[in-house]
């Protein structure tokens, strides 16, 4: 079983501070995370001024402002972004970003990327599906608010422009911050694999660790979660991202999970457990005085630890037949006392 990718989500929560930003890149590096991925985006390039935030993105520190002007604030230049590359290299870290625009597509050529991540606004621009089908990468392609016949169409899209269906990821996604339980829809991801023989993964938006824990036992490949140094700060996705010590726990536990599913599928003893089976399973004793010649009965015999006599799973070999010695009560039958 290949390792799950675990890609900690700081997108935008730098809050358009690279000195921020560099301490997130330290806190995702000491979780112990694979990939740190961010948001590179020219804000005059994907969202018309006039456009309104979404519910979550609206805070109370923020009332009145536009979708633009929010993120305008949350844009790092492309210098900031080689800075943050180099400092990943040093603190031993994937750099992984998602991008919305052209001019940020040719510049992230720049960042010598694993994969190009497209998130989930983009899964319907079949014009920028085919320029990242163009750069002949491996692709992460988040899904959020699709259906299944949107996927099949942007799989086609990038298929029929040269990428292989090996080199995509699929994730599985729901874009409310934070994402109601009862709308997480996990099954969608198995959905997902079956439909496509794809890989596919799960970008989450819940609170707490749970449901990526959940999804990797379900067989995700790849795992994303948002993360913040503090929940409290202002911005649209600190609130429903985890904090430092919450992300290294999700990582432990992943980790967990998959040594869990791991086995062979077979149902047998382990090596760890078989020092256990003398101890813990029951042999066959007797509960009361017996006389040679006296039958063995439910009555005068009883199943005890430990389980280094005749097995309990003998009893009807034994009952019915006679003592062929005079026996104690509480002693553990051994196969010379029984008469054949």
């Amino acid at each position: 079983m290949s390792k799950v990718i675990i890609i900690a989500e700081a997108g935008v929560n730098h809050n358009g501070d690279i000195n921020l930003a560099y301490k997130l890149v330290d806190a995702a590096s000491e979780a112990g995370v694979d990939y740190i991925k961010f948001q590179t985006f020219i804000s005059e390039l994907i969202v018309d001024k006039t456009t309104q935030k979404a519910d979550y993105q609206k805070t109370k520190l923020r009332e009145g402002e536009t979708q633009f002007e929010m993120i305008k604030k949350l844009e790092l230049s492309f210098e900031d972004f080689h800075k943050i590359k180099k400092y990943c290299d040093k603190r031993k870290i994937k750099f992984l970003t998602s991008v919305a625009d052209f001019t940020s597509l040719e510049k992230i050529d720049e960042y010598i990327l694993d994969y190009i991540k497209i998130a989930s606004g983009e899964l319907t621009n079949k014009l920028f599906l085919r320029k990242v089908a163009l750069k002949k990468k491996p692709i992460i392609l988040s899904t959020g608010m699709a259906t299944l016949g949107e996927i099949e169409e942007a799989l086609f899209t990038l298929q029929n422009e040269g990428i292989q269906r090996s080199d995509i990821i699929v994730l599985h996604c729901n874009t409310e911050y934070p994402t109601p339980m009862n709308d997480v829809n996990l099954k969608a991801m198995q959905t997902i694999a079956d439909a496509f023989k794809i890989k596919v993964g799960y970008s989450d938006h819940t609170l707490g660790l749970e449901i990526p824990i959940a999804a990797v036992a379900l067989g995700a490949k790849v795992i994303e979660k948002h993360f913040t140094l503090d929940k409290t700060l202002p911005g649209p996705d600190h609130s429903a991202s985890l904090e430092p010590h919450e992300l290294k726990a999700m990582v432990v536990a992943i980790r967990n999970v998959e040594k869990a599913i791991s086995g062979s599928g077979r149902k047998e003893p382990s090596d760890s457990e078989l020092k256990n089976r003398v101890v813990v399973r029951k042999s066959i004793f007797t509960s009361k005085k017996i006389f040679k010649g006296e039958v063995f009965t439910e009555s005068n015999i009883t199943i005890k630890r430990p389980g280094d006599g005749i097995a309990a799973v003998e009893i009807d070999l034994i009952l019915g037949r006679t003592a062929a010695v005079e026996l104690e009560q509480g002693r553990k039958l051994e196969f010379k006392d029984i008469q054949w």
